[in-house]
């Protein structure tokens, strides 16, 4: 039995125990047939309870026999089978880093031949893949919703079991069961040429909006660099600026999962620089202020690695999964360094960290192959050191941290909470109303940012407003219940 089918008949059953007593006693005039009646209905039902019972068990010792706390990598050493894992490490693709990992894999497991495939546009077309059920065995999970995973892909662990070894590991997590595991994880904070900071004359990393737009000043004034590479072009890349909402910017882990829907004005000025706005003014007031490229529309996604290596960009505003790309792309990784962001809330700098994309296995694949998929998602995971070598946070709990993160030393790190028990796809719901998709692929109000500032098309706050409008106009159409 599959576990959507083993949970409707645990509903099922626990409908009917509920009817059951409900009922309580036949009145004492009740007529004997009715009685007779009654007395088979309460047997008939007590039964199909016992076999939904047995069933539960069933399913839930086939679930125990493949799940990531139980599997060992010291087990399977034989096992044969051929799995396709589809990715957006395009790069690592290319370079030989894929390659060279699957190699060390197959030394431990020879018989599991590993076929991968970087994807390009994988936001758009890991979703399409998911339509057509033509994508393989392991893939990273697309934004796709909750109440959807048990659909598409095998449940991987309970979350309780998973998080006991594991961080980050609630994201792709839905009913009590964890459909991903984080292929790294990252801290939020912000990229930046130590030479440049250095020949601009800026002696202490920024901490809040206003000293972080005066050090671009200072690059602009001092040094040949673009002070903040906005990376337009791209288009994903500015979706970046999401990920510091809450934690960053006003130190609260509940507010992006469970209040930021519920909040009426979420984009009001504070007025002591923190908040989502002055988060996205930075962004607006760089731009309004000629501390960006000369032509944002022609930014280089590739080729701004090397720039920033060898100090034509001072700072770019992405996660710390880019840190190893911009130390690779050229001969000065000594220079690129990795700051917390440039916002400070009653004293205190707070650091989100959080899983990355996260792996996960094909519903429909084969018994073999879902074995071979967790045996290759939990040795890419303990054992490979991809998160390691890739700059990331720790995914496997008391594991090791790159150098790149002393600079965190002194903040505070957090990770979002999970939504409260009802609301778990209620963000979604309100990033597909209002059409804004934070942290969902929204790249394009970000973008407007961009445009407006450097264009002067629009004011900040009649942005703002405008997204105000949006956010409230979905809570409405929602009915969501609004805290001021």
């Amino acid at each position: 039995m599959n576990l959507k089918k083993a949970l409707a008949v645990l509903l099922t059953s626990a409908m009917a125990i509920s009817l059951t007593a409900c009922g309580g006693a036949a009145p004492a005039a009740q007529a004997p047939a009715a009685e007779e009646a009654a007395d088979e209905a309460a047997a008939e039902e007590t039964e199909e309870a016992e076999e939904a019972t047995e069933e539960a068990a069933d399913t839930e010792a086939v679930a125990g026999d493949l799940s990531y706390t139980s599997l060992s990598l010291d087990d399977n050493k034989d096992l044969t089978a051929s799995i396709k894992y589809i990715h957006h490490k395009t790069d690592r693709e290319e370079d030989g880093t894929m390659a060279n990992m699957i190699a060390e894999f197959n030394k431990e497991f020879p018989n599991i031949t590993v076929t991968t495939e970087g994807v390009t546009d994988y936001a758009e077309d890991s979703l399409l893949r998911l339509t057509t059920g033509d994508w393989g065995d392991i893939m990273h999970i697309p934004a796709v919703d909750k109440s959807d995973l048990s659909t598409y892909f095998m449940p991987l662990d309970t979350l309780d079991n998973l998080s006991q070894e594991l961080n980050f590991v609630s994201s792709w997590s839905y009913d009590g069961l964890c459909y991903g595991i984080p292929y790294m994880a990252n801290a939020q904070g912000v990229l930046y040429n130590k030479a440049v900071f250095e020949k601009a004359g800026i002696t202490e990393l920024p901490k809040t909006p206003t000293e972080f737009l005066d050090a671009l000043q200072k690059i602009k004034d001092n040094t040949d660099a673009i002070p903040l590479y906005t990376n337009y072009a791209a288009g994903w890349t500015m979706g970046a600026w999401d990920a510091y909402l809450g934690i960053v910017t006003n130190g609260d882990d509940t507010y992006v999962n469970q209040k930021f829907a519920h909040t009426a004005n979420p984009f009001d000025d504070p007025g002591d620089d923190t908040g989502a706005y002055n988060l996205y003014r930075i962004l607006y007031d760089a731009c309004a202020n000629g501390l960006i490229e000369d032509d944002y529309t022609t930014t280089d996604w590739e080729g701004c690695k090397g720039m920033l290596n060898r100090g034509e960009i001072g700072t770019m505003v992405l996660g710390s999964w880019a840190y190893a790309q911009m130390q690779e792309a050229d001969s000065h990784p000594e220079d690129v360094g990795y700051m917390p962001f440039p916002m400070t809330v009653n004293g205190t700098q707070y650091v989100a960290a959080g899983g990355d994309y996260n792996y996960c296995i094909n519903v429909n694949s084969s018994d073999e192959n879902k074995l071979a998929s967790l045996i290759f998602i939990k040795w890419m995971t303990e054992k490979s050191n991809w998160c390691y070598n890739e700059g990331g946070y720790t995914v496997v709990k008391d594991g090791a941290n790159p150098d790149m993160y002393a600079a965190f030393d002194g903040c505070e790190v957090l990770s979002d909470q999970d939504a409260v028990a009802g609301e778990e796809t209620l963000l979604n719901d309100m990033n597909a109303e209002s059409e804004l998709s934070f942290n969902a692929g929204g790249n394009d109000k970000v973008q407007r940012i961009v445009e407006a500032g450097a264009t002067g098309s629009e004011s900040f706050d009649d942005i703002m407003a405008d997204w105000t409008a949006k956010w409230n106009d979905a809570q409405e159409e929602l009915e969501v219940e609004v805290n001021n």
